[in-house]
Order: C-alpha cells, then sequence, then structure tokens
C-alpha cells in the first residue's frame, strides 16, 4: 500500500496577491533590493476562490488561523473606490480581532503593531498603486518608468486617438493595463513582461515609489 504524501509545510509568513502579475513583478522588486526570502508570495487558488479581490477577501481568515501562522501580508488594487476596498479589508481584520486600524490606508503602507499585545498573526496592507489614489498595479509599474520619458508620452497620445476614435477593446477602466503594456510593446524586446523589465532595469527599481513599498516588506516581514 503507498504512503499517504504528506501535506505542504505551511510558510509562517506569506504576502497575498490578487494574480500572477502582482506576484512576479514584487518578486522583481525583492531580487533587485535582495531581500532575503524569509516570506511566499501566494495567489489564491482560482478553483476554490475564483480570480481578484474577492479571493484575496476570502483567503484572509483562513490564512490567519493556520497553525503557527506569524505574517500576513495584503496587497490588493483600490481601483475606483479607495475607501471601499479599505474598508472590506478592515471589516474581515476586525472580524478576526484586529482593532485600531487607521481609517484611511497610510501613505507607506499600513502595518499592524499591536501584535505582542494580543497574540494575534502580524498583518500588513498595501493599495495598489500607492496608497493614496484609485488605481491598480499598472498604475505602480508606470511609475518605475522615468519621468521625462518621452515613449510614455507618445504611448498615453496614442490610447488617447484609440479611445476618442472608439477603437479601443478594452474598458475604459483598463486603460492603465493598456498604456504599461503599449508601452512595453515598445521597447527593444517588445512585449516583456513587468517583472522581467524590472529585473532587466527598463523599469526603475530605485523609483521613489518603488523603494517605499520595498520598506514596506522590510517593515512586515523582517
Amino acid at each position: 500500500m503507498p504512503k499517504a504524501s504528506k501535506p505542504p509545510k505551511i510558510k509562517p509568513q506569506q504576502l497575498l496577491v490578487e494574480g500572477k502579475n502582482d506576484r512576479h513583478v514584487i518578486w522583481a522588486l525583492c531580487e533587485k533590493h535582495q531581500l532575503p526570502e524569509t516570506f511566499s508570495v501566494e495567489v489564491p487558488s482560482e478553483e476554490d476562490f475564483g480570480q481578484g479581490i474577492e479571493a484575496v477577501l476570502a483567503e484572509i481568515p483562513i490564512r490567519l488561523k493556520q497553525e503557527n501562522f506569524r505574517t500576513l501580508g495584503i496587497v490588493i488594487d483600490a481601483d475606483q473606490d479607495l475607501a471601499a476596498r479599505w474598508q472590506s479589508v478592515s471589516s474581515r481584520l476586525n472580524a478576526k480581532g484586529y482593532q485600531n486600524i487607521p481609517k484611511a490606508p497610510p501613505l507607506d503602507g499600513w502595518v499592524y503593531t499591536e501584535r505582542e499585545a494580543t497574540n494575534l498573526p502580524k498583518v500588513g496592507v498595501w493599495l495598489m498603486p500607492d496608497n493614496q489614489l484609485p488605481g491598480m498595479l499598472e498604475n505602480f509599474v508606470a511609475r518605475l518608468i522615468s519621468e521625462d520619458d518621452g515613449l510614455l508620452t507618445k504611448a498615453e497620445l496614442f490610447l488617447h486617438d484609440v479611445e476618442q476614435a472608439g477603437l479601443n477593446r478594452y474598458t475604459l477602466i483598463h486603460n492603465p493595463k493598456a498604456l504599461i503594456h503599449t508601452w512595453l510593446a515598445c521597447q527593444q524586446t517588445p512585449g516583456m513582461p513587468m517583472g522581467q523589465a524590472i529585473t532587466s532595469q527598463i523599469l526603475s527599481y530605485n523609483s521613489p515609489l518603488a523603494l517605499v513599498f520595498v520598506e514596506w516588506l522590510r517593515r512586515l516581514f523582517y
């Protein structure tokens, strides 16, 4: 009779993200900043939870109750309503016993600092792109482009013309996705994935926003 396989070992420190693009961007930033691999970057199981924000929200209480669990980071898109998105995360954390959560996300990301008093796992939350504005991962990545990059301006003008002519096949809310991928399509290696563009230094891993995000990771996991 074959031996039963052992269940996978639970990683005590996890960063929960919406999708694989988020994971690759974060992996690339960690690599360029030489952050030790003290945490895993996890995407919800599509089979169990579906995709996107609802999948992340559903997984928060499940991950927090894992045995010997120490730290949970949460990275999600603010999308169109940052306040509503922050409230949706806060309410789930409140339900698990987390108190004194700020009414709005701090500029440099939030990290729960009362772990020793409550014996709860450490938690941190970052709303893409910068905890202050509506948007998504692609808005964050666009801010890794040099401010004087002429190609970005051309890409913006191109998409503006496409949208004005009604030729866009994407919804307008996804303009940031179309913009970053239009810009990447015009690089020396057209269509390079966002994470790979960071690793190859086509996107700056030392931009001001990237440095704030990496510092949030350090506060949370180290």
